[in-house]
């Protein structure tokens, strides 16, 4: 039985093959494979439902139905029986149709008369397309083996729709990879760019979906699993410490796994390739992961994915090295990317679009350094993209526009001149003061954590260096770096700053940024557990070493650093504590020593603005920051979009918060900044700097922009504005803010 299933079904995908060898257009494609399936599965209707776009399907093929339904008959995504398998991705096989939940009634169709119904996805790694339904009179459900050989089929369409195979003349599909697409994401850099895609891992494309000698289709994939056991055994015999060999012995435990092997292999004998094989374990699995609510199971089926993309491109030859070149103004397009690889390809990118990521990850910290727009969180981004396809980035709305039309690219370039020009005239003040018209004087520095970014230290105007994250060193190496090395690398860049202060922040890892060479905590909540002063009270080797690099860089010259995240005065004592060890075992050593100490702490927890007074007379000076203090002063994690946004930072409450902390260190003469986005955003700037904040610290592309904007405001106006939003009760000051700016010209 199971042999003559498998010849049946090794009969209609060659049937199949055939109907596509021919030239007909699209649309006669799709109606002969509707009469195949129809005639092979015994079934009076085959109907062929395809997206038109992602939230309505419509009947592009059928045998069966009226004819005249065709391309009449749409319905939403969730509506009707097939809209249920296209939202939920899943088979609906009913033997009474009508009583079926969620069924519709189409009148215009005629398949009242037909009660049995079987619908499957048709699905490509992830990305749905449509759904393949066949229909009879006879109440039953289908059986395993119909079930299969109909997914069998739809895998198969969904690889033709990837070849283009149903576009033409009269065709059911628009050109795969020739429409324009806008996607959208989340803004994790902001800036505009123009280019050309560059994929990190391009797409393995299938050709041969359809086996012609299953024997030789099982040779292959013998072969080419064999050679991926001995790459990962490889990998395996050079991981570099417990915790990477940990994550290879899942890699291992998969590629020579019985079960994905057994079950490729019955896919070949059923008359689809190699390829084609992997591919379908590959889209399931992708679908269960989509599902899985356990950390630890979507983590081992992002495994089972990674190793048949490998295994894809054993079998295809369409390894990393694919020979195409990258073009002169590269988009980077990558489900993730880690800080290494993205320093690997430096400031030659344009732009920078991932699937995955967060707006304050690794890549996101590596691009703001290199001064790159970066958007994550765009859906589709590797299935929709090909390498060389137009592009446009919009890094202020965290949108894409890929293969943009001739109106979209007019309007996204007279945005890029009306930016340029005003780079023009932010150039023409970039050695002016940011001295407003009442008088005041705000010092604006810019943000820092590479080499790389110390050019822009002159080039910006801006006064210093309010923030060097000293964690980029440690985060891009496979193994703890030397004090050596730290020493080397901290006198440069206090080298490049020509004079001109550098804050250095001591080591802030945990929560998004995980050192490859640290065992992982699994923590329920990371963003609240054990980061940043945390880590380096309860590691203080690691502090220690890290100190006395910065002491030795400093070489009698003045040494400003501050520690991240503390929430309570003892945590600053004991690491000040540490400063002062550091400072006296250098002595010892006959190192010189800096000529001024200044040590500080960011104020990133409400908890640390209730501090006793002695801790602001002690502390050197305070950096609010401001990503974080937001983040937990309205309890809106800042990577989750859903509540983020809802949340504004000239919300009263939150401007009252750190007007409350200026009090604090204004009694105490306490030097106090503020560091972070909104530092970077002119009218939050201005706002801050309008409730007593004289010290802002931001990427150095916003520092001309912030600067313009001061030396054309009055303090005294904008704080009056503020008083009187506050005295009327509204939630935020930006509406009376921006109405005062409009007014102002």
């Amino acid at each position: 039985m199971a042999e003559r299933f498998e010849t049946e079904s090794r009969k209609l995908l060659g049937r199949l093959r055939d109907a596509m060898a021919g030239d007909d257009p699209g649309q006669a494609r799709l109606d002969k494979i509707t009469q195949l399936i129809a005639n092979s599965i015994g079934c009076e209707v085959c109907s062929i439902y395809l997206f038109r776009d992602e939230e309505t399907l419509e009947l592009c093929a059928t045998e069966g139905l009226n004819p005249d339904s065709v391309h009449q008959t749409r319905m939403r995504l969730g509506e009707g029986l097939v809209g249920r398998v296209a939202r939920r991705r899943q088979v609906v096989n009913t033997a009474d149709a009508p009583s079926a939940r969620g069924f519709r009634y189409m009148p215009e169709t005629g398949e009242e008369v037909f009660s049995s119904f079987l619908g499957v996805p048709i699905q490509r790694l992830g990305e749905s397309l449509g759904v393949l339904v066949v229909q009879s009179k006879q109440a039953r459900e289908f059986s395993a083996d119909e079930v299969y050989a109909l997914e069998v089929v739809a895998m198969v369409l969904a690889e033709m729709a990837e070849l283009g195979a149903f576009v033409g003349e009269g065709a059911a599909m628009g050109a795969r990879h020739s429409q324009p697409v806008m996607l959208r994401g989340t803004v994790a850099q902001e800036g505009v760019a123009e280019g050309r895609i560059w994929l990190h891992e391009p797409r393995v494309v299938v050709t041969n979906p359809i086996a012609d000698d299953p024997h030789r289709e099982l040779e292959r994939l013998t072969e080419a699993v064999e050679e991926l056991r001995v790459g990962v055994d490889k990998m395996l015999s050079l991981a570099a410490d417990k915790e990477q060999a940990q994550v290879l012995e899942a890699y291992r435990m998969f590629a020579n796994s019985k079960g994905w092997m057994r079950r490729m292999q019955e896919d070949i004998s059923n008359g689809l390739s190699a390829e084609a094989a992997v591919e379908k374990e590959q889209s399931l699995a992708r679908a269960r992961m989509g599902q899985a609510t356990d950390s630890y199971l979507r983590e081992r089926l992002s495994d089972l994915d990674d190793l048949s993309n490998r295994l894809l491109r054993i079998l295809t030859g369409q390894g990393a090295d694919t020979g195409a070149e990258m073009p002169a103004d590269p988009i980077l397009v990558a489900r993730n990317i880690g800080p290494a690889e993205l320093l690997d390809y430096g400031r030659n990118l344009r732009g920078i679009i991932l699937e995955a990521g967060s707006v304050g990850s690794h890549a996101a910290i590596v691009a703001r350094a290199l001064a790159i727009p970066l958007i994550v969180h765009v859906d589709r981004a590797t299935l929709e993209a090909l390498n060389g396809d137009h592009v446009m980035v919009d890094g202020e709305q965290g949108i894409v526009h890929l293969r943009p039309d001739d109106t979209v690219v007019t309007a996204f370039r007279d945005k890029m001149a009306m930016q340029a020009k005003a780079v023009e005239r932010y150039a023409s003040i970039r050695d002016k003061p940011a001295e407003t018209l009442c008088g005041s004087v705000v010092s604006l520095h810019m943000n820092a954590g590479l080499m790389a970014d110390l050019p822009s230290l002159e080039g910006s105007g801006a006064e210093g260096v309010g923030l060097f994250r000293t964690e980029l060193q440690f985060l891009v190496r496979n193994q703890m770096p030397k004090r050596s090395e730290l020493s080397a690398l901290y006198a440069r860049v206090l080298d490049a700053a020509g004079g001109k202060p550098v804050v250095f922040r001591t080591l802030d890892i945990g929560s998004d940024k995980v050192l490859p060479y640290m065992k992982p905590n699994d923590e329920p909540n990371p963003a609240l557990g054990w980061r940043a002063i945390r880590v380096g009270l309860d590691k203080p080797g690691v502090m220690r070493m890290q100190l006395q690099a910065l002491i030795r860089a400093a070489n009698g010259r003045p040494l400003t650093l501050m520690f991240p995240f503390v929430a309570q005065y003892e945590e600053y004592t004991r690491a000040r504590a540490e400063v002062d060890k550091a400072m006296e075992r250098e002595a010892r050593l006959g190192h010189v020593l800096p000529e001024a100490l200044k040590v500080g702490a960011m104020l990133e927890t409400p908890s640390l603005a209730f501090s006793p007074q002695k801790f602001f007379e002690e502390v050197g000076f305070l950096s609010i920051g401001g990503n974080d203090l937001k983040q937990f002063f309205f309890a809106a994690d800042r990577e989750n979009e859903r509540v983020r946004r809802r949340y504004d930072t000239l919300n009263v409450s939150f401007l009252s918060f750190i007007e409350r902390i200026v009090e604090r260190c204004t009694q105490t003469n306490t030097p106090l900044s503020f560091c972070g986005e909104d530092a970077g955003r002119p009218v939050e700037a201005l706002c801050f700097a309008a409730i007593g904040l004289r010290s802002l610290s931001m990427r150095p592309a916003s520092i001309g922009p912030v600067k313009s904007l001061l030396r054309r405001s009055n303090l005294d106006e904008v704080r009056r504005v503020i008083a009187d939003a506050r005295h009327r009760g509204d939630m935020s000051v930006r509406p009376a803010i921006m109405n005062y700016l409009r007014d102002q010209g």
